[in-house]
C-alpha cells in the first residue's frame, strides 16, 4: 500500500500538532529545524507555518514563527509552559538583584511569576502587585509583605487592571519594579497587546527607583500594538538572550544586561 503523502489531511494535521508542541516549549521555531525534525522539505513547513498564522496560533517571523501571545490567541496557561526552562533561569538572575528589605513592584506575566518563585527565600520584602498569581505565590511566606492592588481583575489571567489600580499604585514609590513584556523590537522598545495593562505598568514604572525588564528570547521577534517603554526606562535588562542590536540599544541606554543561557550567565553594562 501507498503511503500517505506529506500532504494528506491526517499527516498534515500530525505535523501541525507536532510544530505547535515544540512552539509552545521554545517560543519558536525555525523553518530549517523543523524540516530535519519532521523529514519534510523546507517549503511544507514554511506552507504549514501561513497556515497556523492564520489560523492565530503562530506568527510568523523570518526564518520561522514564534507564539503569538495576546490573551485571544493563547490561553494563560499555555503561555506559562512557552519557554519555561529559560523563564525559571530568568527568574533566578532576575531574584540574584533583588537584595533582602527591598519593596518591589511585580506586574502581570509568566515570566515575573518565575521571579517570584525565585523569590521565596528572600526576607523582609514588601512586594506590590497586580497580578493575584504573585499574591498566591508569596502571600504565605512570614518574611515577605504581600499587597494586592485593588481595581478590575482580568478572568483571563488574573491580572488587576484599570484606572483603580493606577490609583493605588501611585501611592507607593518602590526601590525596584519586577515587569515582563509580550514583545521587545530591537531598538529596546518593549510592547504588549492590552492598552489597560500597558497603562498600569507605566504607572509602575513612574513609581519605582530601579526598574528590571524580564523577557525571554522569544520576544525578540515577536510584534504587539502597545509600546510600554523603552531601554531609556529600564536599568536591568533580565533574558536568555539578547541580539546584537537590543544589546547595543542597551548599551546606549545604560542598561546592565544579564544573559543566562544552559552555559551560564553573563552581565554587561
Amino acid at each position: 500500500m501507498k503511503p500517505p503523502s506529506p500532504g494528506s489531511a491526517e499527516i498534515v494535521a500530525a505535523r501541525h500538532a507536532a510544530i505547535l508542541d515544540v512552539a509552545r516549549r521554545t517560543g519558536s521555531v525555525s523553518v530549517d529545524a523543523l524540516a530535519d525534525k519532521l523529514g519534510v522539505t523546507p517549503q511544507t513547513i514554511r506552507k504549514d507555518l501561513n497556515i497556523l498564522a492564520g489560523q492565530s496560533m503562530l506568527a510568523r517571523v523570518h526564518g520561522g514563527a514564534v507564539v503569538t501571545s495576546g490573551t485571544d490567541n493563547l490561553a494563560y496557561a499555555e503561555r506559562r509552559t512557552v519557554a519555561a526552562p529559560a523563564k525559571a533561569a530568568i527568574g533566578a538572575a532576575a531574584a540574584a538583584l533583588v537584595p533582602n528589605g527591598a519593596s518591589l513592584f511585580i506586574n502581570i506575566g509568566s515570566t515575573t511569576e518565575a521571579i517570584a518563585k525565585a523569590l521565596v527565600d528572600h526576607r523582609d520584602l514588601m512586594v506590590i502587585t497586580n497580578n493575584l498569581n504573585v499574591v498566591d505565590i508569596l502571600g504565605g511566606r512570614p518574611s515577605i509583605e504581600v499587597i494586592a492592588a485593588g481595581g478590575r481583575v482580568r478572568a483571563s489571567d488574573r491580572a488587576v487592571v484599570g484606572a483603580l489600580a493606577m490609583d493605588f499604585i501611585r501611592g507607593f514609590k518602590v526601590d525596584m519594579a519586577l515587569i515582563g513584556a509580550s514583545a521587545i523590537d530591537p531598538d529596546g522598545s518593549f510592547l504588549d497587546f492590552d492598552v489597560d495593562e500597558v497603562r498600569v505598568s507605566q504607572t509602575i514604572i513612574a513609581q519605582a527607583r530601579q526598574v528590571l525588564l524580564a523577557i525571554d528570547g522569544s520576544k525578540l521577534e515577536r510584534a504587539a500594538p502597545v509600546r510600554v517603554g523603552d531601554m531609556g526606562d529600564v536599568d536591568f535588562l533580565v533574558t536568555d538572550r539578547a541580539d546584537s542590536r537590543l544589546a547595543e540599544a542597551a548599551r546606549t541606554a545604560g542598561t546592565t544586561v544579564v544573559e543566562t543561557d544552559s552555559g551560564g550567565m553573563s552581565r554587561s553594562a
